[in-house]
């Protein structure tokens, strides 16, 4: 099912004048001990701790989601799957921060933000990361920004702490622009995109569907995508008590998260159907979003933090965050990877 989702009492990112909006749906947690067989699954015994797990996703959509698979793979099990839609990485991250979440998928800036806040979250598996033709700074196409570097001065409007964010320092850096330069206005993709169709906004950092709706409904003018930037790719994020508790539960929900990343790089067409009913865009908007983007997970190697760290450092150097962070202190052990990881995830 899918929460509906209540304004939360306590916001972590209002120290960094982050603009959240809900993120609140009911948790129920009781003691279960299951064992059964489930042949799709490595180990045959599993103990899980809950008897629901609560995933967020955000409002570009989840394929997941749609495909239902993680329903049915848990409910032999006993378990049940409730669902809540956020805006946006932040106010995913705001929910998992309060116990209203227990895995969700995000970029790769919100979990810098949310470590920076204090939130007990944990690195489970790392998206593999595109070409970055999925996200980009644009303008209107008769604006008379041409340049980055024009840029400076502007109201520029992006989501803060979202991997637009990062997308624009970095993209600002190359042009010798500081992020004190602009104008920042934050604001979640769901109001920009309005907003930037009515002539309403002089740039906006974004990312898809909004980015491939853009540039079709508005034919927008891309001054610069994230290739050599957002590299990343983004992360699944879990709290740590529920991964620490849950291990293979967690196992079982990231080998469905990676089997469905596997159909979608072969059926983009059966994608398309399957999300456009729920998106509400055109076929043709999804087929470009959707060429575009990768899908499928890696485990999450020193190698993979170390890119993150140094994503970490420029946002502190920045004073983006108010202090610097160690991202390693947002994983876990060694053992406990090798718990949650599916074998069926790829090294690459």
């Amino acid at each position: 099912m899918v929460t509906t989702v209540k304004q939360p009492k306590i916001n972590i990112f209002q120290r960094f004048s982050l603009f959240i909006l809900p993120g609140i749906f009911t948790i129920s947690t009781t003691l279960v001990s299951c064992s059964v067989d489930t042949p799709k699954s490595e180990n045959k015994a599993v103990g899980f701790t809950t008897k629901v797990v609560h995933l967020g996703y955000q409002s570009s959509g989840d394929l997941v989601r749609l495909k239902g698979v993680i329903e049915k793979r848990l409910q032999p099990l006993g378990v049940t799957v409730d669902w809540a839609q956020f805006a946006a990485g932040p106010q995913l991250m705001e929910a998992m921060n309060v116990g209203r979440v227990d895995i969700g998928s995000v970029g790769e800036t919100p979990p810098i933000f949310a470590q920076a806040a204090g939130t007990e979250l944990v690195y489970i598996a790392s998206n593999k990361p595109g070409t970055g033709q999925n996200s980009g700074i644009i303008v209107p196409k008769d604006s008379p920004i041409k340049t980055l570097a024009d840029l400076k001065g502007k109201k520029v409007v992006f989501q803060k702490g979202s991997a637009s964010h990062y997308l624009l320092i970095k993209a600002l850096e190359e042009v010798g622009l500081k992020y004190s330069d602009i104008q920042p206005i934050s604001l979640p993709p769901t109001e920009a995109r309005a907003a930037f169709i009515q002539g309403k906004i002089e740039a906006w950092v974004t990312w898809d569907p909004y980015l491939a709706s853009a540039q079709k409904v508005a034919n927008a003018r891309v001054l610069r995508n994230a290739s050599g930037i957002a590299t990343q790719g983004g992360y699944y994020m879990a709290s740590r008590k529920f991964a620490t508790e849950n291990p293979e539960l967690v196992r079982v929900i990231l080998e469905e998260i990676n089997n469905v990343g596997k159909w979608a790089e072969q059926n983009t067409a059966e994608v398309v159907k399957i999300t456009a009913p729920h998106l509400k865009l055109d076929e043709d908007i999804l087929t470009t979003m959707i060429k575009r983007r990768t899908y499928g997970l890696r485990p999450i190697t020193p190698e993979i933090m170390e890119g993150q760290q140094k994503i970490a450092d420029l946002f502190a150097q920045e004073k983006v965050i108010p202090k610097p962070i160690d991202v390693k202190a947002a994983t876990l052990t060694t053992e406990q990877y090798a718990a949650i990881t599916p074998k069926t995830i790829s090294q690459r």
